[in-house]
């Protein structure tokens, strides 16, 4: 078949599966996405997202121009300046960048993914739970919904995250390792009052506080370039800590209330330098809420079919360095620009697809492990990975 005759599922709504239904339809190529979201609204997975020079280039090669343009208007003012402390808010490093025009640079987590969905009205179909899918004597693929309701498609693409349902029926063997880590997202309404909270230097880009013993903290400004309705500019804050360092077990912590957790990150800063311990004591205590962080191991190659996945469904990674959402916009622009070149069967270009997705993706893993490990003080990625898959063995899971 060739690839510009193919119908593609999308499985997952988040930022990966709906820039490549973008690109897919931009392409001329049939395209419909199933999140199991009931809304748009109700995903709470971070506040600020950090785009860099791939996510920029994914999003102008996958969305429509007037998509784009409302991405970059309604995105954060550019920062220019990413520096680390110690949590008595020494400068260890800082560095600083040139302005970037009209790129993005940074952008809130629920208006990109409402920006994203302009246009897609009749692609994307909201409260579908996916369950699992079946391949047809055609050589065709059904997904299935819980609903009982299903989609047929002669590629199913898992765009459906960390805890991807489609991963776990095409490569059951595939591993992604809880890293002993979680971080308590939150944010502070910048306001007349509140805005002098915030150093002149810290309001500049994003900035990393660590004690370098367990605990860290990301603070970075969202200062809207053209403000959406009913939103506000905030400083995310975020507190990073190993679950040993924050002594409270998971049964505990994911049954906390915004307020409870927001009890819990100033705590933890008790003892760091008063602006740090201000900014948190500051922070909207209803905006708090906690995130496991993984990250998946690598996997070897696998025959390419019908059915293939994207960002977080096969490579999950920490926040750290920001590149988990940009990784997932190249998987989109790559994978849209081998189906789009109409060529070729449409398992040679997923093929073509998985040969540059794979190594690219778990390369940045790899370094992601890695970069958040420094932060907190802990171990080096193999011996954290090694260590986090011994606690599941031992689990029995």
């Amino acid at each position: 078949m060739n690839t510009h005759e193919a119908r593609v599922i999308v499985i997952g709504a988040g930022v990966g599966g709906l820039a490549l239904a973008h690109g897919l339809r931009r392409a001329g190529i049939e395209v419909a996405a199933f999140d199991r979201d009931p809304s748009s609204d109700l995903r709470m997975q971070g506040y600020r997202i950090h785009i860099d020079r791939d996510g920029n280039a994914a999003l102008a090669a996958c969305l429509p121009p007037e998509v784009l343009d409302l991405l970059q208007r309604t995105s954060g003012r550019s920062g220019d300046r990413v520096a680390g402390y110690d949590h008595r808010l020494r400068e260890l490093f800082a560095q600083t960048f040139p302005p970037s025009g009209d790129e993005i640079t940074n952008v809130d987590r629920l208006t990109l993914r409402r920006g994203l969905l302009t246009g897609l009205d009749d692609v994307v179909h909201f409260d579908r739970t996916f369950t699992h899918y079946e391949e047809l004597p055609s050589g065709r693929v059904r997904a299935v919904f819980a609903d009982g309701s299903d989609a047929v498609g002669d590629l199913i693409v898992g765009a459906d995250g960390v805890r991807s349902a489609v991963r776990r029926q095409f490569l059951p063997h595939t591993e992604v390792i809880d890293l002993g880590i979680r971080c308590l997202y939150g944010r502070m309404t910048l306001t007349d009052e509140t805005r002098d909270l915030v150093p002149a230097d810290i309001g500049r880009g994003f900035s990393l506080v660590t004690d370098g013993s367990g605990y860290g903290a990301g603070l970075a400004p969202v200062h809207f370039r053209e403000r959406p309705a009913g939103a506000h500019d905030y400083l995310m804050t975020v507190l990073v800590a190993t679950t040993d360092r924050l002594g409270v077990p998971d049964e505990t912590l994911f049954g906390m209330s915004g307020p409870e957790l927001h009890g819990l990150a100033t705590g933890a800063v008790r003892g760091w330098h008063p602006t740090v311990r201000e900014i948190f004591a500051h922070a909207d205590p209803g905006s708090f809420f906690p995130i496991t962080i993984r990250a998946a191991r690598r996997v070897e190659p696998w025959e390419p079919g019908n059915v293939t996945l994207l960002g977080d469904a096969i490579h999950a990674m920490p926040p750290a360095g920001g590149v988990g959402a940009n990784t997932a916009l190249r998987d989109a622009a790559l994978l849209t620009r081998e189906i789009a070149r109409g060529d070729r069967p449409l398992r040679a270009a997923v093929a073509a697809y998985e040969r540059q997705m794979l190594p690219h993706g778990f390369d940045t893993v790899d370094s992601s492990v890695h970069q958040l490990g420094r932060m907190l003080g802990t171990a080096t990625l193999e011996e954290s990975l090694r260590l986090a898959t011994a606690r599941h063995t031992d689990a029995g899971t």
